[in-house]
C-alpha cells in the first residue's frame, strides 16, 4: 500500500503565497504522474496541475502563471508553489498520484485546506 501525506495548507491574505507538499510512502513502488486537485464547497473537484515522471507539466488556465508544480523523484514528493493567491483559490487541495504496484493504481491524499482572505 501507498500513502500520500499533504502539508503546507493554511490561511493567507490575497496576493500572498503558500507552498504545498505531498510525500508518498510505502514500499516497492514507482510513481508515474503526480498532481494537485482542489474542491471548493458546493463544487466538483477540479484539476489544478499535474507533472509526469519526466517533468512534463500541465496547468489549469485559472492558475497558469501563478502556480508552479514540481517534484523530487528521489523523495517521492510533489510540490505546489502558489503565488498571487486569490480568494477564488480557497478550497481543499488534494494530492493525486498514479502508482505502479504491479498495475497502475490511483491514490489520493487526505486533503489540505487553503483559505485566501480578501
Amino acid at each position: 500500500q501507498v500513502q500520500l501525506v499533504e502539508s503546507g495548507g493554511g490561511l493567507v491574505q490575497a496576493g500572498g503565497s503558500l507552498r504545498l507538499a505531498c510525500a508518498a510512502s510505502g514500499s516497492s513502488f514507482s510513481i508515474n504522474t503526480m498532481g494537485w486537485y482542489r474542491q471548493a464547497p458546493g463544487t466538483r473537484r477540479e484539476l489544478v496541475a499535474t507533472i509526469s515522471s519526466g517533468g512534463t507539466t500541465n496547468y489549469a488556465d485559472s492558475v497558469k502563471g501563478r502556480f508552479t508544480i514540481s517534484r523530487d523523484n528521489a523523495k517521492n514528493t510533489v510540490y505546489l508553489q502558489m503565488n498571487s493567491l486569490k480568494p477564488g483559490d480557497t478550497a481543499v487541495y488534494y494530492c493525486n498520484a498514479y502508482v505502479v504496484l504491479g498495475v497502475v493504481q490511483q491514490y489520493w491524499g487526505q486533503g489540505t485546506q487553503v483559505t485566501v482572505s480578501s
